[in-house]
């Protein structure tokens, strides 16, 4: 038996109800021995009811302490609803806001980091057989002020509380029962997978895959802390996020990651000479717009092509921007596309095989589906296609990496 983090999100206490299912979940845990520590995020929809709300008050001017302020005060309402509930079980709780437990943060409003959490306090409410109840999302930085962690902002304080109290696991229970090879949504036979790598997790979600949010995978890889990601709503062993090991099986291909959120900018006719990539990317990085994947063309005749993916919601602002930059270059046009997609294979097995670019490619062409850009990694391959091939090339490439449950399972 030993010391369990769980982390329950918005749509797992969306209700009165959910949150008594929550209770009975914990005390489940409890009778099997186990120490408990829960962290809650808000109701779900409710942190954007109060984001939007300040937006509409405050406007562009908006104080981001205040909106801090308001937007930490969603989980403050869950966490003294499931401890009611656990009370009512005959389990001693406490509810505990960041400030009360110390988790300390830098000053950075709406996008805080956590530098320190205390644990005294903590470990002696665990020992006295208390289940702490923790408000998620937020921290406190140096001059008592209200901060939260930005998107993703629950999972990374479970994972840090894990961290700092040498947690046995850290439970994500969520409305999934946990990381597929691809979208079930888009491929039914997709496959749960009991057991991933950190470093093929951290890629799946940096890559689109909506299950954990990139910065708590990568703070419990660091820490070593082991994740499972498991239902709320059914019984399950979920997948357990873990390091490599020798004896884990390696497979070629663990899963298949996609995002239509993408757009494609090309300036054409840029002078092939030192610093001119800095001039483009440069004045794009100072307006906070993330670039994703890069292709520079082989120069001809002095000149080159530029190509960058970012963010379809950035796509406007972006490309505005270059229209000026490149005039002063003396490049050619800026054009571009809002309608790619850009998909993803993933897996530590491609360190020691050889050919899985070319399945890739082969099962790509095969459904005359072009590839315009391409990016690589150790255990990454990712491409953009055309949106509208978006679904085909998920499915193609899941059954040719044969990915899928098997018949015998089904």
């Amino acid at each position: 038996m030993g010391l369990i983090v769980q982390k329950y999100g918005g749509t797992s206490v969306g209700s009165v109800q959910k949150i008594q299912a929550v209770a009975d979940r914990v005390v489940r845990f409890r009778s099997e021995g186990h120490q408990v520590l829960v962290v809650l995020s808000a109701m779900s929809g409710e942190t954007n009811r109060l984001l939007s709300m300040g937006r509409e008050i405050g406007g562009e001017t908006v104080s981001r302490r205040e909106m801090d302020v308001l937007a930490a005060s969603g989980e403050q309402v869950s966490i003294a609803l499931l401890s009611m509930a656990l009370q009512q079980r005959g389990l001693g709780a406490r509810s505990f806001l960041a400030n009360q437990i110390s988790i300390r943060t830098d000053g950075a409003h709406g996008r805080a980091r956590i530098e320190k959490i205390e644990t005294e306090g903590i470990r002696q409410y665990l020992e006295d057989g208390i289940v702490p109840v923790v408000a998620g999302f937020q921290g406190v930085n140096e001059a008592g002020d209200i901060t939260t962690l930005g998107r993703g902002g629950s999972d990374t304080s479970a994972v840090a509380l894990a961290a700092a109290l040498e947690a046995d696991e850290c439970q994500i229970c969520t409305d999934v029962d946990g990381v597929y090879t691809t979208d079930p949504r888009i491929v039914e036979s997709a496959r749960r997978l009991s057991q991933i790598t950190f470093e093929e997790m951290l890629e799946l979600a940096s890559l689109g895959s909506k299950v954990l949010h990139p910065r708590s995978v990568e703070f419990a890889g660091r820490y070593q802390v082991p994740l499972r990601v498991m239902s709320t709503f059914v019984e399950g062993p979920g997948t357990l996020i873990t390091m490599e090991s020798e004896e884990m099986e390696q497979p070629l291909v663990s899963g298949i990651a996609h995002t239509a959120d993408e757009a494609k900018i090309t300036v054409a006719g840029v002078p092939d000479r030192p610093g001119s990539a800095s001039k483009i990317l440069g004045p794009v990085a100072d307006e906070n717009i993330e670039v994703d994947m890069i292709v520079q063309n082989i120069g001809v005749d002095g000149l080159t092509d530029f190509t960058f993916t970012v963010k379809r919601q950035d796509y406007d602002q972006a490309k505005s921007l270059l229209v000026g930059i490149a005039q002063e270059l003396e490049a050619g046009e800026v054009v571009g596309d809002k309608e790619i997609a850009k998909v993803s294979i993933v897996g530590v097995g491609m360190r020691s095989h050889a050919g899985v670019a070319t399945t890739m490619f082969d099962c790509l062409a095969a459904e005359n589906i072009n590839i315009q850009m391409i990016s690589t990694s150790e255990i990454k391959i990712s491409v953009v296609i055309a949106e509208r091939y978006l679904e085909l090339a998920v499915r193609s490439l899941h059954n040719a990496f044969q990915l899928q449950v098997p018949a015998e399972a089904e």
